[in-house]
């Protein structure tokens, strides 16, 4: 029968974490402070027959306890640092290094459900330190020790059980913010397609009982009801096209805004905007979105980076895009969707330049034709108002 000891519980420490990597390393590492448990005697030249045993008894029900603490449910963390303290005292007695493992229990306890039990906890392990050197004339300063070591440690911890939780609330409220946006936007496309259809369809309707009723006694008049019938369907058809292409159709704004939520939530810091009065003909600005789009998706899904940018800036009627992260590199030149997203460039009339030295981070340059500030348009357009009546006077 395979033993569970060790597979994290889903109420435990280990598993409320979303990344509980970390927390496997630190557990691990604190416990080579264990050699010192055989280390110490020797170096002070102690008999092995007053501590050896003790000590190969006790490491193992403290390692125990010690991981029930990361893999057990968290309501009982208590107890199990109750019990490591318990453990450490006995072999105190005979190890005169057992109070290394009163600090651990005492950096442990911080991952009690309440900081306040946590406090008391390295409080009472600081007396019961405190006591035992007292009484068998070991120094004082390793009561000082086990209390400094389980505050300093612990808040450690618990900063980082705080980050934890914040993150996992951030994350909680970007998924119900996404599932909102999902209702709000369906509800609008019901209501845009009721608005749409339903007068279009009623009218379709009466006007087909009128022909099939006319379609005897007056064959004329029920052929021109049909003709009526066929332009109102041709006309509904051609305004639920472009309704569907409005709701299909990328842009910019909405892209970035979406980039930056995906890759602060895998933890990439994002930084992006674009230029005041920035203006693109929807027949640009959606294929550049979607390379947008599909750039970003790399990054979240193969670049392994921490730091991502897009900058966006227009010269010269130029749309000018570079997209960079400082991740392993070595994007090559037809994988990943870099085809794709070559080809939507080319489409455009523009150029795309990959630059991605392996372990360097990658950067994606697009230039695209077309753009023009809101400033410009407004110019050519005055010019162009402008120069109709003096092409009339003069005529």
């Amino acid at each position: 029968m395979q033993v569970q000891w060790f597979t994290p519980r889903p109420d435990s420490l280990l598993g409320q974490l979303r990344s509980p990597l970390y927390m496997r390393w630190q557990a691990g590492l604190s416990l080579f402070a264990l050699v010192a448990l055989f280390q110490g005697p020797a170096s002070l030249h102690r008999a092995p027959g007053s501590w050896l045993a003790p000590t190969l008894l006790a490491v193992p029900v403290f390692v125990y306890l010690y991981s029930r603490v990361y893999v057990g449910p968290r309501r009982r963390v208590d107890w199990y640092v109750a019990g490591m303290v318990a453990t450490a005292l006995a072999l105190w007695a005979c190890n005169p290094f057992g109070f290394i493992l009163l600090i651990l229990a005492g950096v442990v306890s911080s991952f009690s459900l309440s900081w306040r039990r946590w406090l008391v906890s390295v409080a009472v392990m600081g007396a019961l330190a405190l006591a035992k050197a007292w009484t068998f004339g070991d120094p004082l300063s390793v009561a000082l020790w086990v209390v400094m070591s389980g505050l300093f440690g612990g808040f450690s911890n618990v900063a980082y059980m705080h980050s934890a939780r914040k993150d996992a609330e951030l994350r909680l409220s970007q998924t119900e913010v996404r599932r909102l946006a999902t209702l709000a936007e369906r509800e609008r496309i019901g209501r845009d397609l009721h608005d749409l259809l339903g007068h279009t369809l009623s009218l379709v309707a009466l006007k087909s009982e009128l022909a099939r009723r006319l379609a005897l006694d007056e064959p004329a008049r029920a052929q021109r009801e049909m003709a009526e019938v066929e332009r109102v369907a041709r006309h509904a058809l051609a305004e639920v096209r472009a309704a569907v292409t409005g709701m299909r159709r990328s842009d910019l704004a909405s892209e970035l805004t979406s980039a930056r939520l995906m890759l602060e939530a895998s933890g990439v810091a994002f930084e992006g905007g674009l230029p005041d009065g920035l203006a693109l003909p929807d027949a640009i600005e959606a294929p550049v979105a979607l390379v947008l789009r599909e750039a970003v998706t790399n990054i979240h899904r193969h670049a392994g980076a921490t730091q991502a940018s897009v900058s966006v800036s227009f010269e010269d009627d130029m749309l000018q895009m570079r997209i960079c992260d400082n991740g392993r590199g070595g994007l090559a030149a037809h994988g990943n969707g870099v085809s794709g997203m070559r080809e939507r460039v080319r489409a455009l009339g523009g150029t795309l330049a990959i630059d991605s030295p392996p372990r360097r981070g990658t950067a994606l340059s697009i230039r695209v034709p077309g753009a023009v500030s809101a400033s410009v348009a407004a110019e050519r357009d005055a010019t162009a108002t402008a120069a109709v009546p003096a092409s009339g006077s003069a005529a």
